[in-house]
């Protein structure tokens, strides 16, 4: 079957916003537990579990479900994405999300040959549509250096900012608290030997989740693309500046190198 087969490709799952995954994330970030979800929190959310066969080498679930199966090329990240948000998701709601697959784009650039698989969540509950995202997933080879050298960025203006170092536990939680089993998050020996990265990687996600904790209040739009992993036991420095009506954000490693950015509308 071609990639392509599995553009339109669509699922339904529904859930609860479980007071104990609301706990834990606050705890993991250091935060008082809030009775309505912060902006990103939904991504504790519809956790994909499957049983010890059907996992695969990195560790998610095996290839060949609902994405496509990108068998020949091992490295998979999730590599930014988009996401409006509308009604409030409050700790107790039910919710139901539909997934559709909205393009598969195949390229090739300075890391080989790289498939782009862009997936729409569609996010409901008791008040109606509360998240309407597009989720860019990126596969790549394996040859080839895991991490590429990059020069420090020019000074934000002024605007917030905190200093992070994530840690083996903050990542071991993150990752079970959204029930991410990719072994690059906790698995030291195949994070080295297998990917060839330095070090455990600090999740996407988690790295967007902490940019939209800096904001004032809560936006009605939020976009982030990951430039560079950042790596646990280094501090991540977070920063968040207003440029017109708008909020920019951005993740920076100790060389000052830019490794995840982003933008926001605020409400």
């Amino acid at each position: 079957m071609s990639l392509q087969d599995w553009v339109g490709r669509s699922q339904t799952h529904e859930d609860e916003v479980s007071p104990r995954l609301v706990q834990g994330l606050a705890a993991t970030l250091g935060v008082e537990a809030p009775p309505v979800l912060p902006p990103l929190w939904h991504w504790m959310l519809f956790q994909d579990w499957v049983p010890p066969d059907r996992v695969g080498p990195d560790g998610h679930p095996a290839r060949g479900g609902f994405l496509p199966p990108v068998h020949d090329l091992p490295r998979r990240m999730w590599a930014g994405g988009r996401v409006e948000f509308g009604a409030a998701l409050h700790v107790g709601d039910r919710v139901r999300r539909t997934s559709t697959i909205e393009a598969v784009r195949e390229t090739s650039g300075g890391a080989g040959r790289l498939v782009f698989v862009t997936v729409r969540h569609r996010v409901e509950g008791p008040g109606g549509l509360a998240v309407d995202e597009a989720q860019d997933i990126v596969y790549r080879d394996a040859s080839g250096a895991a991490v590429r050298a990059a020069e420090a960025a020019a000074p934000a203006p002024e605007g917030v900012a905190r200093s992070v170092v994530p840690d083996p536990v903050m990542l071991f939680r993150y990752s079970a608290l959204t029930g991410n089993g990719h072994r690059i998050h906790y698995d030291l020996d195949y994070v080295r030997g297998v990917e060839g990265y330095p070090g455990l990687v600090v999740h996407g996600p988690l790295q967007a989740t902490l940019m939209a904790g800096l904001l004032p209040r809560s936006p009605t739009r939020f976009s982030f693309r990951g430039r560079r992993p950042a790596f646990h036991g280094a501090a991540l420095r977070v920063e968040a500046w207003q440029e017109g009506e708008g909020w920019r954000m951005r993740t920076l490693d100790p060389s000052g190198a830019v490794c995840m950015d982003a933008e926001a509308t605020l409400a």
